[in-house]
């Protein structure tokens, strides 16, 4: 009787046991998929905002599944090759480096590249169907396309995959609007155009140079990203810099990058752009939303279509103390 007695206990702590487990992993497979899906289509080589924000995606992985990086060619940093070996030490310095796909996409224009897309090996042809691929997966939420750079690689993959449109969301750092003007504006102005027609959710986190509305008023000095920034994030082997020299985290090469680019303003610094579509992305209230009709690029000026039911929503006034604090904390805590 006793051995019964002990055979049942056994089998009701298993069951308990197995049970436990199975609910664990139900609470754990739920918990990444409520991660949000983002791939990040960058120029990564172009300047230093580039690569805080892919190292503040990165850090951020208990909110974010980083599904890949893809890279564009921009006037500045250089040629895709440049672009992605830039991109590849900020991978590495932050330790992800073989866990996150990391694509080559356009080194050329929308409208350039565009009649090419039946060709096996069109140019940026990696990064256009990793996107189309990773959108037509089910998901339990759009996935997030955050281009820092021009719109190329998305707009392509738009022209080649219309179906992808319902299941994306894209998030764009660029744009004076309704000012003319801006980097990643100008490098693919056609491909803005393509967007802005198509019906497919777009936000702007609006640039604005000069402005306090903007991205651009996010800006850290040389001074504060040595306070802050200095060995935050894990340990790697040594890697080679952009400029020269070996890092071992992505707080020291940050350092180095400021210490490396022209500054602006008083006192002298440098705008974190692209770090801030990541932060409201993080937290929406660090930014205000407005919807609006989607106007058109009509050559480099802005032309508003009031009547067009086609709508975009656009981001400005941000919370520089609240963004910076986050990033800083975020990156110390790596």
């Amino acid at each position: 009787m006793k051995n019964i007695l002990i055979c049942i206990s056994i089998l009701i702590f298993t069951g308990c046991s197995q049970q436990n487990d199975t609910e664990s992993n139900q609470q754990t497979t739920t918990s990444e998929s409520e991660l949000i899906p983002i791939i990040i289509d960058t120029d990564a080589n172009n300047e230093l905002d580039d690569q805080h924000a892919m190292a503040y995606l990165f850090f951020n992985n208990d909110l974010f599944n980083t599904i890949g990086v893809t890279v564009n060619a921009t006037y500045s940093g250089g040629p895709i090759d440049q672009q992605v070996a830039e991109a590849e030490r900020v991978m590495k310095l932050t330790d992800v480096m073989g866990q996150i796909p990391l694509l080559p996409g356009a080194n050329g224009d929308f409208e350039e590249i565009r009649p090419n897309l039946n060709q096996p090996e069109y140019d940026g042809h990696a990064a256009v169907e990793f996107i189309i691929e990773e959108a037509r997966k089910p998901r339990d939420q759009k996935l997030i396309l955050l281009p820092v750079g021009k719109l190329t690689n998305i707009a392509l993959a738009l022209e080649k995959a219309p179906d992808i449109k319902e299941n994306v969301r894209i998030v764009w750092l660029g744009s004076n609007y309704p000012e003319p003007g801006e980097y990643n504006q100008e490098n693919d102005i056609p491909s803005l155009n393509y967007i802005l027609n198509q019906d497919v959710p777009f936000e702007i986190v609006m640039v604005r140079y000069g402005e306090p509305s903007g991205s651009d008023a996010v800006r850290a000095t040389p001074a504060e990203i040595e306070e802050n920034m200095s060995g935050a994030g894990p340990e790697v082997d040594p890697v080679t810099g952009r400029h020269g020299g070996e890092f071992t985290n992505f707080g020291d090469y940050s350092v180095n990058l400021f210490s490396e680019i022209e500054l602006h303003g008083d006192p002298p610094s440098r705008a974190l752009f692209d770090m801030v579509a990541v932060a409201i992305l993080k937290n929406p209230n660090w930014g205000e939303a407005t919807e609006i009709p989607a106007p058109i690029v009509d050559g480099e000026d802005w032309e508003e279509r009031p009547n067009n039911d086609r709508t975009i929503t656009i981001w400005e006034n941000f919370d520089k103390e609240a963004i910076l604090d986050d990033f800083y904390s975020t990156m110390r805590s790596e």
